[in-house]
C-alpha cells in the first residue's frame, strides 16, 4: 500500500510507540508484506527465522521485536508486537469504510460502461470505459479495472487475502493480516461467472491486458498475471505467484504459492505445480514434469500388467 504522500518514520514510530534506532530522518512511501517490498516500504517481523531476510531486504525501515544491527541508510522500529504495529498503521491509512449504495458515490465509472442490477461497486473504485460487469458481481474498495473489460455475474474482485499471522502460544493462532493492497485488471480482460480475485494484503493482484479467465476460476492475493492468458474452469492459484504472458491453465490446475510461471507456458488439466515452470515449455502432472516424458511414463505404468505376467510365466 503506497501512503497518501512520504511519512516521517519518525511520525511512525510515535503513532507505533516504537523505539527507532538507525536513520531517524527517512521518510516512508508504504507498507508492504516481505515477498513485494520496495526501497521506500515499511514492513514488519517478529520471528527471529525472518530477521536477517527482512533487514537485508528492499524494505527501508523495519518494525521488529529485537534490537539488532542496522544496514546504513535504514532504521528499526523496535516494538514488542511487530503485527499489533503493523495492522493500527493499515487502520489508519485505510480504514473500514461502510457502504450505504450498491454503487458507492466515490467510485468512478468510464462512459459506455453498463452495470447490471444488483452488482456492488465500493469506494474508490475505478472502472473504465465499455466496460459490461454482469449481475451480483462484487467489486470492492480501491480496486482499478480497465477499459473493455467484461465481469461475469457472481464473481468477487478484491476480497481479502487468505493470510494470516501465527502464534501459538496464544489462545487465537490465526490472526488475520488486514489486506490493504488493491485488485488492478487491466483492458481487454475477460472474466467468467463465480471467480474469486483476491486483493494484495499490502501490494496489488494484477491480471495483464487480454486475458480470460472461465468460470469458478480463484487468483490469490498479490499474484501478478501476464497478458493474453487463457485459464480455463477450476483453475485455483495460490498467493503472491508470477505468471509470464501467453499462459494457458487447462481445467483444474492449482497452482503453490511463491512461484514463477514463465511466458507461454501450458499446463494440461488436473495438474499441480508446486515450482517454478520454464518459459515455452507444457506441463504435465501432479507434481507436473515435462507433458512428453509424462506421457511416456503412462505408456510403462499401462503395460506394467502384461509384464508382470511374462515374468509369472517364466
Amino acid at each position: 500500500m503506497r501512503f497518501p504522500s512520504p511519512i516521517s518514520v519518525q511520525w511512525i514510530a510515535d503513532f507505533i510507540g516504537a523505539t527507532l534506532s538507525g536513520n531517524k530522518n527517512g521518510l516512508a512511501t508504504g507498507i508492504n508484506e516481505i515477498h513485494k517490498v520496495e526501497n521506500g516500504d515499511l514492513v514488519f517481523v517478529d520471528h527471529p527465522k525472518y530477521y536477517e531476510k527482512c533487514i537485508q531486504s528492499a524494505a527501508s525501515y523495519i518494525i521488529i521485536n529485537k534490537e539488532t544491527d542496522c544496514p546504513e541508510g535504514k532504521a528499526l522500529l523496535i516494538v514488542d508486537q511487530p503485527f499489533e504495529a503493523y495492522l493500527k498503521i493499515v487502520n489508519h491509512f485505510r480504514p473500514f469504510e461502510p457502504a450505504t449504495k450498491p454503487i458507492s458515490d466515490g467510485a468512478r465509472i468510464g462512459e459506455g460502461t453498463y452495470i447490471y442490477p444488483n452488482a456492488f461497486v465500493g469506494p474508490h473504485v475505478s472502472i473504465g470505459k465499455n466496460c459490461l460487469i454482469h449481475p451480483n458481481v462484487t467489486i470492492m474498495d480501491h480496486c482499478v479495472i480497465g477499459d473493455n473489460v467484461v465481469i461475469q455475474a457472481g464473481t468477487v474482485i478484491g476480497s481479502d487475502a487468505f493470510y494470516y499471522n501465527t502464534k501459538k502460544d496464544r489462545t487465537v493462532w490465526y490472526k488475520k493480516m488486514l489486506s490493504c493492497g488493491r485488485v488492478i485488471i487491466e483492458d481487454d480482460v475477460e472474466i467468467g461467472a463465480s471467480c474469486t480475485i483476491d486483493r494484495g494484503v499490502s501490494h496489488d493482484t494484477v491480471i495483464g491486458k487480454g486475458t480470460k479467465m472461465d468460470n469458478q476460476v480463484h487468483i490469490g492475493h498479490d499474484t501478478v498475471i501476464g497478458k493474453n492468458c487463457l485459464f480455463a474452469a477450476q483453475v485455483g492459484i495460490a498467493g503472491a505467484v508470477n505468471i509470464g504472458d501467453g499462459v494457458i491453465l487447462w481445467g483444474q490446475v492449482g497452482v503453490s504459492k511463491t512461484l514463477t510461471i514463465g511466458d507461454n507456458v501450458v499446463v494440461y488439466a488436473q495438474s499441480g505445480v508446486p515450482n517454478d515452470l520454464e518459459s515455452g515449455k507444457t506441463y504435465f502432472g501432479s507434481p507436473t514434469e515435462l507433458a512428453k516424458d509424462k506421457m511416456k511414463e503412462l505408456v510403462w505404468l499401462k503395460r506394467i500388467p502384461e509384464l508382470w505376467k511374462k515374468v509369472m510365466e517364466k
